[in-house]
């Protein structure tokens, strides 16, 4: 009774490894390149969701520009419990 279990599952074992990850069709774009960015620069546009303790919403960098400073920082693991 064991071994045509243990055939089964090297039968499927094998055949997983004959399909492959990503269609064959499938077109890979390159990664865009990073940005770099000195001190004085423009940041460039970008959109985030926010939390006001009610609910989400998108907020742009565009809706600031040129009408109040914007400082952003990132905490990172904020709010993970660890």
């Amino acid at each position: 009774m064991r071994k045509p279990r243990l055939a089964v599952l090297a039968g499927l074992i094998l055949l997983g490894s004959f399909i492959p990850a990503q269609p064959f069709n499938a077109q890979t774009k390159a990664p865009p390149k990073p940005l770099t960015l000195k001190v004085g620069d423009t940041a460039p546009d970008f959109t985030l969701l926010a939390f006001d303790g009610a609910q989400l919403k998108k907020v742009s960098l565009h809706d600031y520009r040129g009408k109040k400073n914007v400082a952003l920082a990132f905490y990172v693991f904020a709010f993970t419990g660890g």
